[in-house]
């Protein structure tokens, strides 16, 4: 007897997020300690102390870990120098990374199909991946996908587009790679309001993320990744990112962006979540990026969630800073590691960035 059922297509097996490596610098100093020694850089009126102080207090940021010991930083007085320092450390930091999250997911470099990196702080080309490739010995027959700009919004951006990739290639394995050093693109001649809170809100370190496509074999208890959406907001481009001057990397960011995360958030996540068959209520975990202050109490205001619903976004930002694109990665991992998510349970990994631009990531346990 014909069994129509067995000519019916096996439901998709969604990429799942295996596992999350993190990296920081050694050099770890509390706020007031980097406070004080970029206001002895930079000098100026008593007027201008106390802005810069309470700037700098305004972040939300109690220390951070900096790529370079703090006297080191002097004797970068080039782009070409800093850049060369961004090179050189991202590269370790990267590997460090990487090499923790293989090791977490139980898997050797050689396993790996495809690398994503992600990055906005730095220029190499090759880029960083090629470097982490003859590092660690991975396969000579590995793609390489390598990201510039994103910002905040790189890892998970990077995130779904390994996911994306997964969904095409179900039995590879996917290594996203994000290496943040925001201290290399210091700008001791800025001192705009912009430039003084990027000084006490941005870090440095590295994440990276193990992503197996759905024919691998899985344990249950890791979340998969059900679908992703980009949100491009139209004519945006001056609100947050960089002036590639003479002196490198100067920053761009607009007064203007928690009120522009206030008023649109909401309506792109609820058409993503839609699409899904879901609504917010049904979202039991938020995994936000760090974005300071302001932005994370616009992300609450715009998603109606009260504040301990991102309580592990502020403890990371008041304990490392904003690491960019690998801040909500950071998030992750550490959302992993406390293991309050139950089978069934759903979750929206989401960041905001340059462009300016969202992306959200649906997981699943």
């Amino acid at each position: 007897m014909h069994n129509p059922a067995r000519n019916q297509p096996s439901a998709p097996k969604h990429p799942v997020l295996r596992s999350i490596g993190r990296a920081l610098p050694e050099n770890y100093y509390p706020q007031e300690v980097i406070s004080a020694a970029l206001w002895k850089e930079w000098h100026g009126s008593d007027e201008g102390r106390a802005r810069f102080e309470r700037l700098h207090r305004s972040v939300g940021v109690r220390g951070r870990h900096l790529a370079l010991p703090m006297e080191d930083y002097r004797a970068l007085d080039s782009f070409s120098k800093m850049n060369d320092k961004w090179i050189e450390r991202a590269t370790d930091l990267g590997e460090e990374a990487a090499l923790s999250a293989l090791s977490q997911a139980g898997l050797s470099p050689t396993d790996v199909d495809h690398i994503f990196f992600t990055t906005v702080t730095g220029i190499a080309s090759p880029s960083i991946d090629a470097k982490l490739i003859n590092r660690i010995s991975m396969r000579p027959d590995i793609k390489r996908t390598p990201i510039f700009g994103l910002g905040c919004v790189g890892g998970a951006a990077g995130l779904a587009r390994a996911a994306d990739y997964l969904r095409a290639f179900p039995s590879h394995t996917a290594l996203l790679v994000s290496v943040e050093l925001c201290s290399l693109t210091l700008q001791l001649k800025d001192q705009s309001v912009a430039n003084v809170i990027a000084s006490g809100l941005f870090a440095d370190g590295a994440a990276a993320v193990i992503v197996n496509g759905g024919e691998r074999n899985n344990e249950p208890h890791w979340p998969r990744t059900i679908a992703s959406r980009s949100i491009f907001f139209h004519h945006t481009e001056q609100m947050m990112g960089w002036h590639i001057g003479d002196a490198g990397f100067e920053i761009v960011l607009s007064a203007g962006v928690p009120d522009l995360v206030r008023n649109k958030l909401r309506q792109g996540v609820d058409s993503f979540l839609s699409d899904q068959g879901l609504s917010r209520r049904d979202i039991k975990h938020w995994i936000a990026h760090t974005g300071g202050p302001k932005v994370l109490q616009a992300m609450e205001a715009a998603l109606e969630i009260p504040r301990c619903a991102l309580a592990r976004s502020w403890k990371s930002l008041a304990s490392i800073g904003n690491l960019s694109s690998a801040s909500v990665l950071f998030v992750a991992a550490d959302f992993l590691e406390s293991n309050v998510a139950r089978p069934g349970d759903y979750g929206m990994l989401l960041s905001m960035g340059p462009g300016f631009c969202g992306e959200f990531v649906l997981l699943q346990w």
